[in-house]
């Protein structure tokens, strides 16, 4: 009976105060402890970082990990309705309302939705998730674009340490605009699966073949996101 008790109050206390070797994630699907594990190896104890497409600056962050290590960056959302939330969780990030171009546009319809995980500039792409899933477009908003690389320019002294990105149906034409040569970031998450309601989620490889094209490999993949790291930037720091 005092061993069952006891068992019990372990338990407890594990919930409540988990021990070190725990290791806290708050990516979708362990993406950050990947990148913080490739960061730890080589000594970037706090890295700088760049997120396109917030949404929630915690739950399902690619970049809070490191948020929380002492680490800054620059967080863009085009959603307006989310940036009070965003500045009151991540107080001393950058954070810019605004939606990334990938062209020479000044501004486009943002499709938002009751969920705003949903949220897209691309009208087939909202039309497609509308249908397919429980979620509706509440209302179709005008959003300034700027550009990935005005951005590095104004916000980094030469670019983040990482880039997180997830932009819903825009990821490949804005790496695609990303100027490697003057902003070799080290590494970059993206988004590499279709939209689906269930985890059968068709794996897109265009993005893939962009990244390695640009001197990238792929260190890790969980499947819905895929990590690419800079081969030049590993390979002199690593040596």
């Amino acid at each position: 009976m005092l061993v069952r008790i006891k068992d019990k109050i372990k338990k407890i206390v594990y919930r409540l105060v988990p021990p070190p070797y725990v290791n806290e994630s708050f990516s979708q699907a362990g993406e950050d402890r990947c990148i913080d594990f490739l960061f730890s190896a080589l000594n970037i104890k706090k890295p700088s970082y760049l997120e396109l497409g917030v949404c929630n600056p915690v739950i399902g962050s690619n970049t809070y990990l490191f948020y929380k290590k002492g680490g800054r960056g620059t967080l863009v959302e085009a959603d307006k309705t989310l940036i009070d939330t965003i500045k009151k969780q991540r107080p001393e990030d950058v954070i810019i309302n605004v939606g990334i171009a990938s062209g020479e546009k000044s501004e486009g319809d943002l499709y938002i939705f009751d969920n705003k995980g949903y949220n897209t500039f691309v009208k087939e792409e909202a039309v497609f998730r509308e249908q397919n899933s429980p979620n509706k477009i509440i209302r179709v908003e005008k959003v300034r674009f700027r550009s990935i690389n005005d951005i590095i320019k104004q916000q980094f002294k030469t670019h983040p340490d990482l880039l997180s990105i997830d932009i819903e149906g825009m990821d490949y034409e804005v790496l695609q605009s990303l100027d490697y040569t003057k902003f070799p970031v080290p590494v970059i998450c993206a988004e590499t699966c279709t939209f689906s309601e269930t985890h059968k989620k068709p794996k897109n490889r265009s993005i893939e073949t962009l990244m390695l094209s640009k001197g990238y490999f792929v260190y890790a993949d969980t499947y819905i996101n895929t990590i690419f790291v800079n081969e030049n930037w590993f390979n002199t720091i690593s040596g």
